[in-house]
Formats: structure tokens, C-alpha cells, sequence
């Protein structure tokens, strides 16, 4: 969809004001914008890399950078720098990252190149509206696909290295609690990378390593997989007018994985899936 080759795309999310999907190429520090009726993509530049954004309620984004967030405004392409996480480390950066209903912005961090009995560096991190920043876990190699159940009460979130999903009770004033794992994707070949959760409360997750997406049940079970003609998919989000064209964003070379495939780097789009996304919740308040 629309004529873009990211080398690392990542992060889509639906905005159901302006009928866009935004998602970003991660190492070129781009967000794309796509107009899906016209197909035109808009283009804005930020400080590279950038691991993941979300909207914000009164407009604009929130974007988790290297080592700390920042606002973005589209309308005058204006970067406001936010808190920094405190951790200034070359092989560690922020990476995906969601809001919650409460208007909180929750981004993870991987750490790249560890010694196999190295300690990760850094963690999740939960951002408020005011700039108040707190670290909700540690111990995440490499953090993707945060997601949350349709009523917000469980928190996901896979660690790529690890090849786990982890699912959290969760609360927007308090910790996280009753860490458990969802679900163990060694059985299939590929950690985890991007996730969205649709309506019926079941979760989609990108295997990146092996070119597919899985939809997993509420009790972990894979009852779905799609091929993509990529070899490495990164990330998913539901958008379209009616919340049902699930839309997929890809590599065409990042620091660990590349493919030469003539779309690899571009956006899909997959519709027929009988199934709707929910609505992306929004940082801050509106």
C-alpha cells in the first residue's frame, strides 16, 4: 500500500479523526502518514531511531525515541523533547510502545549485542501526561508488541530474545502484577515483534524470524496464521473506516535481518479476516 520501503517499518496505528494510519521507519527516523482512499503518504522527519509512537488526544504524537520521549506536532513538524529514561548506553534504546485507556504511554527498551550472561539494561517504562516517569519492569532483552484485553485489566508484552509473551494484571495507577507467561513461541521458530489485540480479546503478534502472523487465543492456543510474501513482518494494527483491514508493516534491512524481496520494507494491508480491531487509545487527555 502506497509506495514506501522502510528499512525498518514498525509502530502502525489507526487514527480514527483524520482516517490515517501513521507508522514509522525506525532507522531512517520517519513517520509516514497514509491516506488510504488516495493513497498519498505524507512524510515527517524525526531524530533517528525511534522506536514507536502513539497519538495523542489533542493532537499530534507521542514518540518514544532513543533514550527518551518527546511530543510531535504534524501540523507544524515541531519536536518537543520530553523525560529521558536516565540511561545512555549505545547497544540500548526505547523501542514499541502503546497507550493505555487512561491516557498513559507505556514503551519498552532492548538491548542489543548482550554477552549470554549479561543483565538487560533497562526495561518498560509508563509516561503520563504531566512527564511523570516510572519504570514498571525490568529483565525485558528485547520488548515488542505491547498490547492490552479489550477491558485494559491484562497487559501484554512479548520479549523477542526470549521468545515469550508475557501477560500482566494491570492497573493505570499501580504495578504491574501476577506476571505470567501467555504464551512460548520457540515451538514455532521466532520470537514475537508487534502485536494488536481485536475485538474478541484475541491477540495478533508478527513471528518475525519466519514470515507470519499468529492469532492467538485468550488461553495462548495459535487458531489462525498468515503468510506474508516478506520474509520478516514486524508489526500489526486494525484500521480502515470499519476497524477490519489489518494493516502490517515489515523489514527491508535493519542492524539484524534484511531481505531482498522487491516489497520487503513496505505496508500490507489484509482485509476479509471477519474479524475488527478496537479503537487506539490516546496519550493525555481528549
Amino acid at each position: 500500500m502506497g509506495a514506501t520501503r522502510d528499512q525498518l517499518g514498525e509502530s502502525p496505528v489507526w487514527d480514527e479523526r483524520r482516517q490515517r494510519l501513521y507508522w514509522i521507519d525506525a532507522l531512517a527516523g520517519l513517520i509516514h502518514a497514509l491516506d488510504p482512499l488516495t493513497g498519498s503518504v505524507e512524510q515527517f522527519s524525526v531524530p533517528a531511531p525511534i522506536g514507536s509512537l502513539a497519538l495523542r488526544g489533542d493532537g499530534g504524537a507521542v514518540l518514544a525515541l532513543r533514550n527518551g520521549f518527546a511530543a510531535y506536532d504534524f501540523d507544524t513538524r515541531t519536536l518537543t523533547e520530553g523525560p529521558s529514561i536516565g540511561l545512555d548506553h549505545p547497544k540500548v534504546r526505547l523501542n514499541d510502545g502503546k497507550a493505555d485507556s487512561r491516557g498513559r504511554f507505556l514503551a519498552g527498551t532492548m538491548h542489543g549485542d548482550r554477552a549470554a550472561d549479561e543483565a538487560p539494561l533497562g526495561g518498560l517504562y509508563r509516561l503520563d501526561a504531566a512527564g511523570a516517569l516510572e519504570l514498571l519492569e525490568t529483565d525485558l532483552a528485547v520488548s515488542n508488541g505491547p498490547c492490552f484485553s479489550p477491558d485494559g485489566r491484562t497487559f501484554y508484552i512479548a520479549d523477542s530474545a526470549r521468545r515469550i509473551i508475557w501477560a500482566y494484571d494491570y492497573s493505570p495507577e499501580g504495578p504491574l502484577a501476577n506476571k505470567r507467561v501467555f504464551v512460548n513461541t520457540e515451538p514455532q521458530g521466532s520470537g514475537c515483534d508487534g502485536a494488536t489485540i481485536d475485538s474478541d480479546g484475541y491477540l495478533w503478534s508478527v513471528l518475525v524470524r519466519i514470515g507470519k502472523i499468529a492469532r492467538f487465543a485468550p488461553d495462548g492456543t495459535i487458531v489462525r496464521t498468515i503468510d506474508m510474501p516478506v520474509r520478516h513482518p514486524t508489526s500489526v494494527s486494525f484500521g480502515g473506516p470499519g476497524l477490519d483491514v489489518l494493516y502490517i508493516t515489515s523489514i527491508s534491512r535493519s542492524h539484524a535481518l534484511g531481505d531482498d524481496h522487491p516489497d520487503a520494507g513496505g505496508l500490507f494491508g489484509v482485509e476479509g479476516l471477519g474479524v475488527r480491531g478496537l479503537p487506539a487509545c490516546r496519550f493525555g487527555p481528549g
